[in-house]
């Protein structure tokens, strides 16, 4: 007589793919550009060759920028951004209750 081995479950479908552990890339808020047609080629090709979604390079792109900015620039982006985060919580907070 075998005994069985029990294997883990996993679930079915594609595990979150968000920036941080858990997260769900589609509870992201969505940003529509336009880009010129050389640029959004060049961003195709990244993604095929990194093997990456598009918006992780965007994101990694954003990343490197502001580490060439001044501190005082990062600040204030931080500064900026805290406070969008802050507008966004409580609008979320408002449309759950």
């Amino acid at each position: 007589m075998r005994t069985k081995v029990t294997k883990e479950r996993r679930r079915i479908g594609r595990p979150p793919a968000g920036a941080r552990a858990g997260e769900k890339v589609k509870d992201y808020p969505q940003l529509s550009i336009r880009l010129p047609g050389d640029v959004k080629a060049k961003l195709q090709a990244l993604s095929l060759i990194a093997s990456r979604p598009q918006w992780r390079i965007i994101t990694e792109a954003i990343e490197c920028y502001l580490r060439e900015r001044t501190d005082a620039e990062r600040r204030m982006v931080d500064d900026l951004a805290g406070r969008s985060r802050a507008r966004l919580a409580r609008s979320r907070r408002a449309s759950e209750s």
